[in-house]
C-alpha cells in the first residue's frame, strides 16, 4: 500500500511516511532467528508471524531481486518467512494432531473459536491449519507447498469442496467447517499463477506509476 499511495501521481504521499511509519526509522531492522532460520526484519517488533505477511504484499509486487536499505532481499526474507511457520509446525511444540512436513501453514483464518491470526509462537497457535498459508507459500516453497496440496487433496471432501480447500481446520478439535473466506481463496490463485508464469508480478511491475513509486520510496529491482 505505501508504494501505491507513493506511485499516485496526483496525491502521491511523501516516502517518509514509509521511513517513518512500516521501517520506523529503521528500527524494523533487527536480525534475529526462529526455528534456527534467520530473519532479517521484526515486524512490529514480533519474532515471526502469520504467513500472509509473506503473501498479501506480494501478490503483484514481485519480491525476486527486491531490495531496499532495510532488506537486503525481500525473496529470501519472505521465503525464511514461510520456512520458519513450516518447521514450527514439524516441531509441533504443542503436540497438536496432524502437523507434520506435509501438513503446515499457520496464518490468519477461521478459527475453532472465531476468526485468528494463528503463527509461529505457542501463543499464536490454535492447532489450526489453513491451507492458503502453504499453498500461497508456493513462490516460496514449491515443493514444500505441493506436498501440502497433494496431502489435503487426499484427505478428500474434508478439506475440499466445489470452490477449492476450505479456509482453516484441525483435526486435534475434529473441527472441519466446509466455509470459504476470499481474502484466503484469492492469493492461492494467485500465487499459483505467479509460480506458473510471473503473470501478475509482470502485470504489477511493468506499470509506469508503481515503477515511480518504487523508485520514491527507494526500492531496488536487480533480476
Amino acid at each position: 500500500m505505501y508504494i501505491l499511495a507513493a506511485a499516485s501521481p496526483t496525491h502521491g504521499v511523501p516516502a517518509a511516511v514509509y521511513h517513518e511509519g512500516w521501517a520506523q526509522n529503521g528500527a524494523i531492522v533487527s536480525p534475529h532467528k526462529v526455528e534456527g532460520i534467520e530473519l532479517h526484519l521484526r515486524y512490529q517488533g514480533g519474532e515471526a508471524g502469520p504467513l500472509f505477511w509473506a503473501q498479501y504484499s506480494f501478490l503483484g509486487l514481485d519480491p525476486v531481486g527486491l531490495k531496499d536499505e532495510y532488506c537486503p532481499s525481500y525473496f529470501n526474507e519472505m521465503r525464511n518467512l514461510t520456512l520458519v511457520n513450516r518447521e514450527y509446525c514439524i516441531r509441533n511444540p504443542k503436540h497438536y494432531k496432524g502437523y507434520g512436513p506435509d501438513c503446515w501453514g499457520l496464518t490468519a483464518s477461521y478459527s475453532v473459536d472465531g476468526y485468528a491470526a494463528h503463527g509461529p509462537l505457542e501463543r499464536d497457535d490454535r492447532g489450526v491449519i489453513s491451507p492458503t498459508a502453504a499453498l500461497s507459500s508456493i513462490v516460496y516453497t514449491p515443493d514444500q507447498s505441493l506436498q501440502v496440496m497433494h496431502h489435503l487433496y487426499e484427505m478428500g471432501d474434508k478439506v475440499f469442496g466445489p470452490y477449492g480447500f476450505y479456509d482453516a481446520f484441525s483435526e486435534t478439535a475434529d473441527w472441519y467447517p466446509k466455509r470459504y473466506l476470499a481474502i484466503d481463496q484469492g492469493p492461492i490463485a494467485v500465487m499459483i499463477e505467479n509460480y506458473r508464469t510471473g503473470l501478475l508480478w509482470k502485470l504489477f511491475m511493468s506499470h509506469p506509476d508503481v515503477q515511480n513509486g518504487l523508485k520514491k520510496l527507494g526500492f531496488n529491482v536487480k533480476k
